[in-house]
């Protein structure tokens, strides 16, 4: 490959930034090449195939959205099954429903009734009007009990720091419902792709020129020389060295393992917000694409801190301090010529796929 501007985009990142740009930009008669750091397609989407069984590799992604366009869009690439995921959470040896619902509230308080069920989280609410933090949001939100049980410990292995210390942005993602709807999700499209994540990616990048095991950093010079314009939605503070400092991420580690039984938990995700257990949860992986299998496939997940280089970043930590310091890593990146950055590590931003996809199409709009 010749150090000559043969393409008019070099992507950098298979994951669906980059993979719906270079669908767009392809259809659109653009030559693109895509290169990942990674083996495989697809970033964090990834799924494996395991006699069978769609392994979901990096923590379990479950398709959701309400916008009608986008659901067609996805579609194109994948037939989807009718998944909807009802959460569950094992406390000792109680299991308890979440969201947060009416059957989560009958559990905790003996509410028989939403009337019941708001009354007991105002009583238990301690009077907070004004969160600061994510741990009075929640009081606020579901009252202490149910904080104390089901959110506190959970949050605090999963984010590696006390809940007073983050932002309460994070759980006004959560849904309450005051029914007995244990359905995660208020999106009107669901679902899991039949065949798994993968086979999107293939589909998206059909007829792209793809490029995987490549650093990007390692062999700048070079690619900064082969394309007319660079798509980068890798780490920003990594792209620029860590001038300002490393951003800070949630991440975890993944153990997977077989056992010999059809069906070991009955339900795709179980949470363990206990503070003795060590993993958050436990996937198993066959529920999200039912397969007729004499074994199934379970992963736990352990949270671990992040260090840059060195461990994946997955969810970036938006307090005040970072997204300052993310501020300062967007002005660089907005002073580069044609270069542009976008995606989850890129934007130092909490996607959905839906969203990341949606964004995706809109800047693409942007550069045809």
């Amino acid at each position: 490959m010749a150090n000559n501007m043969e393409y008019d985009y070099l992507i950098v990142g298979a994951g669906f930034f980059g993979s719906v740009c270079a669908r767009e930009l392809t259809d659109s008669g653009k030559k693109c090449l895509v290169i990942d750091r990674r083996s495989h397609l697809g970033g964090n989407c990834y799924t494996s195939n395991k006699g069978g069984i769609h392994v979901h590799e990096f923590g379990c992604h479950i398709f959701h959205t309400s916008n009608e366009e986008l659901w067609a869009y996805v579609n194109r690439f994948a037939e989807f099954n009718n998944f909807k995921y009802h959460g569950v959470a094992r406390v000792d040896n109680e299991f308890y429903s979440l969201p947060f619902n009416m059957w989560t509230f009958q559990q905790v308080y003996g509410s028989r009734n939403p009337v019941e069920a708001r009354e007991a989280i105002r009583n238990h609410g301690e009077g907070i009007e004004e969160p600061r933090n994510l741990e009075e949001q929640a009081i606020m939100m579901v009252g202490r009990p149910v904080y104390e049980k089901l959110i506190k410990w959970y949050t605090e292995k999963q984010w590696g720091r006390p809940a007073t210390e983050l932002p309460k942005e994070i759980i006004q993602r959560l849904p309450i419902r005051f029914t007995f709807d244990s359905n995660y999700f208020n999106d009107v499209y669901q679902g899991i792709p039949i065949g798994g994540y993968t086979s999107i990616f293939d589909k998206l990048l059909s007829g792209v020129e793809v490029k995987t095991s490549v650093d990007y950093k390692a062999n700048k010079a070079f690619f900064d020389g082969v394309a007319k314009h660079t798509i980068y939605t890798g780490a920003i503070d990594e792209f620029f060295d860590y001038k300002y400092g490393e951003l800070e991420y949630k991440t975890t580690r993944f153990f997977h393992k077989m056992m010999d039984t059809r069906d070991a938990q009955g339900a795709a995700v179980i949470n363990y917000p206990s503070r003795d257990v060590e993993y958050t949860r436990i996937i198993e992986h066959k529920h999200f694409d039912w397969v007729e299998t004499d074994f199934t496939i379970l992963t736990q997940e352990y949270p671990e801190r992040y260090v840059a280089g060195k461990t994946e970043p997955y969810y970036p930590v938006n307090d005040a301090q970072n997204n300052a310091k993310y501020l300062l890593y967007k002005e660089l990146a907005d002073g580069l010529h044609n270069m542009s950055f976008g995606g989850r590590l890129a934007e130092y931003k909490y996607y959905d796929m839906d969203d990341v996809i949606g964004s995706a199409l809109n800047f693409v709009k942007t550069l045809k």
